[in-house]
């Protein structure tokens, strides 16, 4: 049973999709092409790269949380780097291109400079990763010849488009992280960074300066959810396994094997419409759907 699969962004919440994978793979199905989007894409790579849902939950929990964050001099600006992801990611990734994948991949993000998204799927697995989780004006958006490059999620939370140019023949299934519209906004706390004292970081967090951050943040919130529905609308995957990721704030430390439980759980939800997808009545009209 192949498929095609979008792994959308949402921080943190994105280690659900490695029980995503697992759970996927022990039911038969194979992954022949996947396109992801911010922390979806750091998972696709990973996995395109040969790494075994259970080797990345390994790599992924072991890595400290804490020393994700933090500036370098050339980074463009931002509210928070990505200094220690980035160490993090050249002792992985290193110089690896998308030619060394095993599977097609392709990583989204968004040109401030033309309000384009575009699709990457050829180069530096670095520069593609770090454009990908750009968070705008969190995290340090990346230069690329005349880009000007953030989060994919901007314009598409969740990207099925890609993952079905991929592999046009497969059916695409979505994996978005958003919490559903009409739950109440996501807050956005403050990250425990290693280099400043938790006592100065509440009092950050009460600082009016930072609440005010907070509505932008919550507001933008319910704008991406909103962008998510619409784009899966428009694009129409084949299936859609929705893990209940709601309760984790997208910065937050979190346990990487208990998010990944809830990938598998939200599998498990998915399987009689996944398994439906293989029935010969569906696969004589998705036939008809790509000679037509």
């Amino acid at each position: 049973m192949d498929i095609s699969l979008a792994l959308g962004g949402g921080g943190s919440k994105g280690n659900a999709h490695i029980g995503v994978l697992r759970r996927l793979e022990q039911e038969g199905f194979r992954m022949r092409a996947v396109a992801g989007t911010s922390f979806g894409g750091v998972v696709a790579v990973f996995y395109a790269l040969g790494y075994t849902p259970d080797e990345i939950e390994e790599i992924f929990s072991t890595f400290d949380q804490e020393s994700l964050y933090g500036h370098f001099p050339e980074d463009e600006p931002s509210f928070m780097g990505l200094a220690g992801g980035v160490k993090w990611l050249r002792e992985k990734i290193g110089e690896r291109t998308f030619s060394d994948l095993q599977i097609p991949c392709a990583l989204t993000a968004v040109d401030l400079n033309s309000a384009k998204e575009i699709l990457m799927s050829d180069g530096s697995l670095m520069n593609a990763l770090l454009a990908t989780v750009a968070v705008p004006g969190i995290f340090p958006s990346q230069r690329a010849d005349d880009w000007l490059l953030v989060d994919g999620g901007v314009l598409d939370p969740v990207p099925v488009a890609p993952a079905r140019s991929l592999s046009p023949r497969l059916p695409v299934v979505a994996v978005p992280l958003a919490t559903p519209m009409g739950e109440p906004a996501q807050s956005w706390g403050l990250p425990r960074i290693r280099y400043l004292p938790q006592s100065i970081v509440d009092r950050l967090s009460r600082m009016r300066y930072a609440q005010a951050v907070d509505v932008i943040l919550r507001s933008v919130d319910i704008m991406s959810r909103a962008v998510a529905e619409y784009r899966l609308a428009v694009d129409h995957p084949d299936v859609i396994i929705r893990p209940r990721v709601a309760d984790i704030d997208t910065l937050a430390k979190v346990d990487v094997r208990e998010i990944a439980k809830r990938g598998e759980q939200a599998v498990d939800a998915a399987l009689p419409k996944l398994k439906a997808l293989f029935s010969w009545q569906n696969r004589a009209a998705r036939s008809l759907r790509i000679w037509n």
